[in-house]
């Protein structure tokens, strides 16, 4: 028996955002930010159609959840080496190393991460991807999601989680 996989990558899955993260166990590099592009592979057996996933469908989500981090700043809420403060006037202050960032919380967003390594903003999209398919009724037959990041040109991290396994 065959396996199917259909992958989706495009020009409008991309999102530019700034971060900064921690290396070499005790540094924390400048601000800085990256031009992403995400692609994603969905596995399983086609379904009544004769599809894994419907392609249209598949980009209108992954569109969706791009443009959530497009033009934001991406702090993580774990990292010892980051410390992030929202404030009563609706800031977020990013304090490390003798640097502090203040910025408009509107242009934040606070991740549920140790790091903002590109290893670690994959799986985050594949965890949002995969609670969006978890939802869907037309998703259930699916085996396996694996998410490609690029952060610059040459420089990608891929993540794959296998569904319907505990």
């Amino acid at each position: 028996m065959g396996i199917y996989r259909i992958a989706v990558s495009r020009d409008n899955l991309m999102f530019a955002a700034g971060h900064f993260a921690s290396y070499d166990g005790d540094r924390v590099e400048p601000l800085h930010g990256h031009n992403y592009r995400l692609g994603v592979t969905l596995e399983g057996p086609t379904e009544q159609n004769a599809y894994v996933f419907n392609f249209v469908t598949l980009k209108r989500m992954m569109k969706r959840l791009t443009d959530e981090l497009d033009h934001r700043m991406l702090l993580p809420l774990h990292n010892p080496l980051v410390a992030i403060e929202e404030t009563a006037d609706g800031g977020v202050i990013a304090r490390t190393q003798g640097r502090w960032y203040r910025f408009p919380r509107e242009d934040v967003v606070l991740l549920d991460l140790p790091n903002t390594t590109v290893e670690m903003m994959a799986r985050y999209l594949c965890s949002r991807l995969r609670a969006e398919l978890a939802a869907r009724a037309d998703a259930t037959h699916l085996t396996a999601i694996e998410v490609a990041l690029e952060e610059s040109f040459g420089q990608t991290a891929f993540y794959r989680e296998q569904l319907g396994t505990e």
